[in-house]
């Protein structure tokens, strides 16, 4: 009878893998395909990667499939255990990758007709570097090799600072009239998806911690509540709202600010936020894409319909609409524009004090919640 069991056991267990073995080798022509795609300006291979992401799709569902009958029929213990429960988390995270691979396939079919060969180096490097990564994360979850995994987490800062880099260089090409404005979103994408690339390969990477030794690696995200702030040109009212937030002295937060169509502080901003005592000089606008880990954002707040309605966020995002008017905005005279400064600065406040006691919630001790003294 245990024969028989471990029988079955073994199969089920090889068949998963067997499943991963297939999502990775997906994935990662995807991904290879993409970024050949954009180098060489193939549209019908981008338009292929495109295609075939809907197996990609498939694939995830039937690896989850897997894995739920697996805990289903055999309720595996300890390590076993461990490794479906991973499963289940980095088939997310590969059909992720090819989320990743699918948009830098149409953002290359956008710029298929501008001879950029001036700036592939860059991203060739950061490709060279990503794509590894992610095969030696996915060859480290298939083998259960921890060693190979922290090795492997090593280079996630690289590509962080690859897309710094690229990020600069594509501004000041466009800058110098090199590229034209509409590139400019395409090409910072590519960009960004590859860097995303390199966060899926470490949260890859801490599966296999977790799946081998049962530590658990907080994923990096996770020790701070993001809170984004976005208006139209991050020159106004995201920036009185960031100066806001930091203003609290929230540990547990981390607090930004960005505009869809970003553009220098408006000095009546600046001057203003001077007068309240509030240090703005190291503040530059920048764009949504120019943020940071964006994806790990728990809350985006936005100022107005029309902003909103721009946003694209992870579905797990929670997107709040302030719907101020915009001081900076409207034709008035000095002191109605100050009033509507002060109207929008006093609607910050209370609402950030609201919102950051929300969001810490259980974490908050009852004193502080009630404003008892006792």
């Amino acid at each position: 009878m245990g024969t028989r069991y471990e029988e079955t056991f073994q199969r089920d267990f090889d068949r998963i893998r067997g499943k991963v073995r297939q999502m990775v080798e997906l994935v990662l022509r995807a991904l290879e395909d993409s970024t050949e795609a954009f180098f060489t300006a193939d549209r019908p291979k981008a338009y292929l990667v495109v295609l075939r992401d809907q197996h990609i799709d498939e694939l995830e569902r039937d690896l989850d499939r897997l894995c739920l009958e697996f805990l289903i029929r055999q309720q595996p213990v300890a390590g076993p255990l461990r490794f479906v429960y991973s499963t289940i988390k980095i088939n997310q995270n590969l059909e992720r990758v090819g989320d990743y691979a699918e948009s830098i396939a149409r953002n290359s079919l956008r710029v298929s007709h501008l001879d950029l060969r001036f700036l592939h180096d860059r991203y060739r490097e950061m490709t060279s570097l990503v794509i590894p990564m992610l095969r030696d994360a996915a060859r480290a979850f298939v083998d259960q090799d921890p060693d190979l995994a922290r090795k492997t987490m090593k280079s996630e800062s690289e590509a962080d600072r690859f897309r710094t880099i690229i990020n600069t260089e594509v501004v000041q090409y466009r800058q110098e009239g090199r590229i034209p404005l509409e590139a400019m979103t395409p090409l910072l994408t590519i960009a960004r998806r590859l860097e995303r690339v390199s966060d899926q390969a470490d949260n890859l990477c801490e599966e296999v911690i977790y799946a081998c030794t049962g530590e658990y690696s907080k994923h990096k995200g996770a020790d701070f509540f993001r809170v984004l702030f976005v208006d139209q040109h991050n020159s106004c009212l995201s920036q009185i709202a960031e100066a806001v937030a930091n203003s609290l002295g929230e540990p547990k937060f981390l607090f930004t600010s960005a505009g869809i169509d970003p553009k220098p502080m408006h000095p009546e901003t600046a001057e203003f936020l001077k007068e309240r005592g509030l240090d703005v000089s190291h503040h530059k606008s920048k764009g949504i894409d120019q943020v940071p880990n964006l994806d790990y954002y728990q809350v985006v707040i936005a100022f107005g319909p029309e902003t909103l309605n721009a946003i694209r966020m992870p579905g797990k995002t929670v997107l709040l609409d302030w719907n101020l008017e915009d001081p900076c905005a409207l034709s008035q005279s000095p002191e109605q524009a100050k009033a509507a400064f002060e109207r929008a600065y006093k609607f910050m406040e209370q609402h950030l004090r609201d919102l950051t006691q929300a969001m810490l919630g259980a974490e908050i001790e009852p004193a502080r919640i009630t404003g008892s003294t006792s």
